[in-house]
């Protein structure tokens, strides 16, 4: 490994290490099961070799059919050359340990929420944040407002589509800037910084333990028509009883709201694409996925306004650190020149030069 990216490996591996470490040891300390929680792909073991593949496919099959032109011959000309140009030994770095050590974050992300209720037992601070909630928004509930605001009609609809996307994309974002970056700077930084929020709201919910407007006071939201949020509510509150009252091993109880990482997420997206993307529009898509998010969550009563604020904290601080590690630097003048770096391979440290003799 290069030593340019040192940085990115010592916070990458370290953190993921550490996270690793907190879950396996709170299992065995609680005498909880380590569960490696399904998703939209299936469990992480194949999740991890799965998008590896289809990332792989997704890379190669444009170069055989749209380069090559359907000409078999010109085709697989065009594959060798993606191969030999773009899946140099430094960008398989980057797509295997990234993907591995974000998926291994997030297993232990799954986990470590839920022995929340286990460490905290009832201490939780709805109360505290639902006054809060009422105070700056005049002593009105912000659900309530926006409820009043948007309508409950095809509003609700719109936004479950975006808040519920969010859950494939986590992925999907990880792969896509693993293995298109132009820059493998961009790519660290952005796999660092998703590792690095992923850990710090994993740590913010045993800070401020809560269960979240939608649960706590779910009168608030009975006029709401069924979404598919409505039906992920339901399934993390059965999911919740799951653990706690039938004691069912193999499940994990997903309910925490401080803070958001739905907003912070989002907005790490926004800020990752800012500034290592050129096209407006996917830059407009991103920033206003991340304003819808932040509505979502109030909308449909998952955070209150502190968790969302929280949310923010964690992304700027995992965007900054994130780039830190990477090696890029933040002045305007070097965030231009990485937008124009194409960097397939690592880049070597320069030589040191022989002192002259005298």
């Amino acid at each position: 490994m290069a030593r340019v990216y040192r940085r990115a490996y010592v916070v990458l591996i370290g953190t993921t290490a550490l996270m690793g470490i907190i879950a396996l040891v709170m299992s065995v300390a609680l005498d909880r099961k380590f569960v490696d929680p399904e998703g939209f792909l299936g469990p992480s073991w194949l999740r991890l070799p799965l998008l590896v593949l289809a990332a792989l496919l997704a890379d190669m099959l444009p170069q055989y059919f749209w380069v090559g032109r359907g000409r078999p011959s010109t085709g697989w000309a065009a594959v060798k050359n993606r191969w030999r140009l773009h899946w140099t030994k430094a960008r398989w770095i980057l797509v295997v340990l990234g993907i591995a050590c974000f998926y291994v974050t997030y297993v232990s992300y799954r986990n470590i929420k839920s022995y929340l209720p286990f460490v905290m037992g009832e201490t939780k601070y709805d109360r505290e944040l639902h006054v809060l909630d009422r105070a700056m928004f005049f002593g009105n509930e912000p659900a309530t407002v926006l409820h009043n605001l948007l309508g409950t009609g095809f509003s609700a609809h719109f936004l479950s589509t975006i808040y519920v996307g969010f859950l494939p994309l986590v992925a999907i974002m990880v792969a896509v800037y693993v293995v298109w970056s132009r820059n493998l700077r961009f790519g660290y930084w952005f796999v660092t910084s998703q590792v690095l929020i992923w850990t710090l709201g994993t740590a913010m919910y045993y800070c401020l333990p809560s269960l979240g407007p939608g649960f706590r006071y779910h009168w608030l939201f009975t006029d709401l028509p069924n979404t598919g949020t409505s039906d992920l509510m339901d399934s993390l509150f059965y999911g919740r009883k799951t653990v706690l009252h039938d004691g069912d091993p193999r499940k994990v109880q997903s309910v925490a709201a401080f803070a958001s990482l739905h907003t912070g997420v989002t907005l790490l997206w926004a800020l990752m694409i800012q500034y290592t993307l050129r096209n407006r529009v996917v830059k407009a898509l991103a920033w206003s996925n991340f304003g819808v998010t932040i509505i979502a969550t109030l909308y449909f009563g998952w955070h209150y306004v502190a968790d969302d604020i929280a949310g923010i904290a964690i992304a700027l601080v995992s965007f900054a650190v994130g780039g830190w590690a990477a090696g890029q630097k933040f002045s305007k003048k070097a965030l231009r020149e990485a937008l124009d770096e194409v960097s397939d391979v690592e880049p070597s440290e320069p030589e040191p030069v022989p002192a002259s003799k005298t």
